[in-house]
């Protein structure tokens, strides 16, 4: 009688199981039909990093079941007004550009009080979610000939200004005048009095600086020429004058709440992206003229 009660309760107990595992299946098959019928607008700016960026948003929105409609090449100055018209749904957008140009507040360095700062104003005043940011900072820096760096052992700012007077700079102009530019810098560092000082356009920086034209140049600190350390060297800001830029996720809070999946899709994302990361995907669309949705591709295959 004994053992006939225990096979009852065991053959009850893996029906329960089951069941468990077939309500499981089901509720995810639900939800990837429910994504299926969904369609999600992922904006970018209109150059190769959030291209690509965007991009890897949309590979993963697709292999969550979603179906993405891309929209890239929006000009930098209106996709702010494009998210918050409902025109796009979700951007890759940079810390320091939600604090200082669309919400106009004052310059702050630390990087998680900058994305603490955009995160809550942009959800007060817009019902947008900045999703988590990654280490990625596509911020302002200056890059230096490397036969300079190492003849004049100068790995930092700090130990070029004590230096500017034996270098050429590569001006872009209104660097020099700008408020957030050189005169930022300057202000912390001490004055910059270069050997000499040149307007180039800031396409050829990278050609004046490998022909030896002139030492030093403006540069963000993403830009895919960066790769070859060989010849170029990116300053560390090692005062920490230059606000943070660090790549983040902004999405519409109506699009979130009713797809809450997707901080989790998108944050995996962000968590594979630093600035050498970055830096190197930059490279291989502007140095080495490959394809940027090949890039992204090659690189969300890599890390899955």
């Amino acid at each position: 009688m004994k053992i006939k009660k225990k096979t009852i309760y065991i053959i009850t107990s893996l029906i329960i199981v089951l069941s468990l595992v077939l309500s499981a299946c089901s509720q995810q098959k639900n939800q990837a039909s429910k994504n299926k019928e969904t369609s999600i607008r992922i904006g970018t700016k209109d150059f190769t990093e959030n291209l690509i960026v965007g991009e890897l948003y949309a590979l993963a929105l697709e292999d969550a079941g979603y179906q993405v409609e891309r929209v890239p090449n929006i000009t930098g100055s209106v996709i702010h007004s494009s998210i918050v018209n409902q025109d796009i749904d979700m951007y890759p957008e940079y810390t320091g550009t939600g604090l200082l140009a669309i919400l106009k507040l004052d310059l702050l360095t630390d990087p998680d009080e900058v994305y603490a700062t955009v995160k809550e104003e942009y959800k007060k005043k817009f019902n947008l979610t900045w999703l988590e940011y990654s280490k990625a900072n596509d911020g302002a820096g200056l890059v230096i000939r490397a036969e300079a760096s190492e003849k004049l052992g100068i790995k930092t700012i700090t130990d070029l200004q004590k230096h500017a007077t034996e270098l050429r700079f590569a001006s872009q102009g209104e660097v020099d005048q700008r408020a957030d530019g050189i005169p930022a810098l300057e202000k912390v560092y001490g004055k910059l009095n270069w050997k000499s000082s040149k307007v180039y356009d800031n396409s050829l920086k990278y050609e004046v600086l490998k022909n030896n034209e002139a030492d030093v140049a403006p540069a963000y600190t993403t830009e895919g020429q960066l790769v070859n350390k060989d010849q170029y060297i990116l300053l560390e800001d090692d005062k920490q004058v230059w606000p943070p830029y660090n790549l983040a996720p902004v999405i519409r809070d109506e699009v979130l709440s009713a797809h809450p999946d997707i901080a989790e899709v998108i944050n995996k994302i962000s968590s594979a992206l630093d600035t050498d990361t970055i830096t190197a995907l930059n490279a291989k669309v502007d140095v080495e003229q490959e394809e940027y949705e090949d890039v992204a591709k090659a690189f969300y295959e890599s890390i899955q």
